[in-house]
Order: C-alpha cells, then structure tokens, then sequence
C-alpha cells in the first residue's frame, strides 16, 4: 500500500468531508472453526467471544501471560462454529505462532492472508457511493455487523463489515486477492461524482491517530497493556472465564494505573514525534510520545503519550523533549475528533 497518492492532507480531508478508498490488504486474515473455536477464543482474547453470533464482529486484544499486548484484532463469527480473525500486519506470523501454540485438536486455524484482500470505504459519503454497486442492504449492517456474502458489481463472495480505523463511518470489504482490483475500479468509478480518492498508509495513521484508535507498536505493545493504552473496554475482567493475561490484567486494574495514554497538545512551536521524551518541571522524563504530528483537521500540534499517571491529568503543564531542547506541552483531551452523529 503507498504512503499517499495525492497526499496525505489532501486524502485525510477528503475521508473527513467526503470518502476515500484503501488498500489494505496487507493485514492478516485467520480462520479459527471446530467444536471448540469458540471456547478456543474466549480462553486467547480478552473480550468476551461469547458476544458474538453470526453476522457480528467484535473488536478485542490478545495479552501474554504478564498483561502485555501480542496483538489488537478483529473477530468475526461466520458460522456456528466459525470465526475470521483480522490481525496487523506486521504480526501476522507471530499471532499464528501464539494461537497455534495453545491449541487443541478440536480446533483448525488457517491462514487465509494471501488469497484474502482487504479494501476500505471510509468518509460521509461512503454509504451511498459503495450502495451503488452492491446489493447488500448497507443502511441495515448497523456498527460491528457483516454482510456475509455480497455482491461488488458483478462479483460476489464479499464479505461487507462496517467497523473503521478512521474515525468516519464506513466499510470494509473482504474479497478473494483475484479480485482485488475489480473492486477497487468499480467503487473508485462509483464515487467519482461524490468526491472519492484513493488514499495512502499516511492518511490511515493521521485520521486513526485523531480519533484515538490504537496503532500497535506505538499504542500498543508487549510492554503496554490494553488497560495503559486506554482499550480497557474491551477487556472484560468480570466475566467468569480466565483469559491469557487476566489474573495480570485484574492485579493492575486493582492497584491502580501506573501509566496511561493520554492526549498532549503543543504550547511551544514544535511537533511532537513518536519516541520524543516526555519530562517534568524538574526535567525527570515521566513518559514517551507514541503518535504525534499536525492535525490535519484541528491545524494543531498535538500527539498520543503514554505517561505516568500523576501526570495525566487534563491541562497537566509538561515538557515534550525535542531533539534536547525541552518544549512546553499540556495534557489535551481525547480524542482530538469525533464525528457528530
């Protein structure tokens, strides 16, 4: 997938007032099925799998034994015994690797990655553009529900979710790699007159990044937990079943968050860049940036910080430590957008 076509502030206005389309293709795919899969699940996640019925997806983290995070992924159950996992790219092997160390014989995992494509509608105006060219129902696949088989033009076996990573409404659709591109033409033509553009990694991070949805390997890692990274709703710590990670997880949640991710703004004149230190007054680093930039929709510098809890609190005065020179910063609410309703 590119970085950015026309560019990325140009793209991430244009999912913000209109639609654009991603590639994303590069994320991971799993099948997860057998008369256990769904015991299988609710013992590896951390939300509760038992939530789900066909035609429901559900977003939710995988932990190590010690609360830190392997993955954040999507599950959607297609069958009784069914389920698809979407996973990052960048750990598509090493989530195979957990899942397939801890499972039984009642249960099959199969990698699909690389005869599944994945494609992105996003923006206000993605409903009517990707209707035309459908014959799902789009305005009855509410938040978190599929579409399990649908049709793109004249091709079929699409599976339609409507979940998103940027903050809009939009879909997401599942095709076999053949395709592909299909697909992509025949949306990319459907929406000319409604402003659509194809769109690169770069807006994906900044409209991700603006509505505080996690990216792994920034928000979220081993080291951090979903409770740190402030995903803590989908980590259901009350519900009987144990989970990888909930014994580690509770412990943290009862004594109290040491860390956590909060928004930062800029005072100074400066951009805060993912990996700059956080400080004090008394210039001791109380924490890292994870994600920062200039907004594209608020024109301000601002950034994602997992700091030390005494200093998350809102308007909190700090210092983002750019290239040795300290810059003053504040503790901004999150998420930076929110789209009305």
């Amino acid at each position: 997938m590119a970085v950015q076509f026309s560019g990325i502030k140009s793209e991430h206005e244009a999912v913000r007032t209109k639609a654009g389309l991603f590639d994303v293709s590069h994320m991971g795919e799993a099948i997860v099925e057998g008369p256990e899969a769904a015991d299988f699940l609710q013992y590896m996640l951390t939300n509760n799998i038992k939530n789900l019925e066909p035609g429901k997806a559900l977003y939710t983290a995988m932990c190590y034994e010690n609360g830190g995070t392997v993955d954040d992924l999507l599950v959607y159950q297609l069958e009784e015994e069914k389920y698809m996992l979407v996973l990052n790219a960048a750990n598509i092997e090493k989530d195979l690797e957990w899942l397939r160390r801890h499972g039984t014989e009642n249960v099959s995992i199969t990698d699909i990655s690389e005869r599944t494509a994945l494609i992105a509608v996003q923006g206000p105006e993605a409903e009517t553009i990707l209707q035309k060219v459908t014959d799902a129902s789009l305005s009855e696949i509410l938040p978190f529900r599929f579409a399990a088989s649908a049709s793109i033009g004249e091709t079929g076996n699409v599976l339609i979710s409507r979940t998103g990573y940027t903050g809009e409404d939009g879909f997401e659709l599942y095709c076999r790699s053949g395709d592909a591109l299909y697909c992509w033409e025949t949306i990319m033509e459907a929406g000319k007159s409604r402003g659509i553009v194809p769109c690169g990694l770069g807006a994906r991070d900044t409209l991700r990044f603006e509505a505080k949805l996690p990216l792994y390997g920034q928000e979220l890692s081993a080291d951090i937990t979903p409770l740190e990274a402030g995903i803590g709703f989908c980590v259901k710590l009350k519900q009987e079943n144990d989970f990888i990670g909930k014994e580690a997880l509770k412990e943290q949640k009862e004594a109290g968050l040491k860390r956590k991710l909060v928004g930062i703004e800029m005072v100074d004149k400066a951009i805060p860049r993912p990996g700059y230190g956080v400080r004090n007054d008394d210039g001791a680093e109380i924490g890292w940036i994870t994600t920062g930039t200039q907004s594209p929709t608020l024109k301000k510098n601002v950034g994602l910080a997992l700091l030390n809890a005494e200093w998350s609190n809102l308007d909190q005065a700090v210092a983002v430590d750019v290239r040795g020179k300290a810059k003053r910063a504040k503790v901004a609410a999150v998420p930076f957008y929110k789209r009305k309703k």
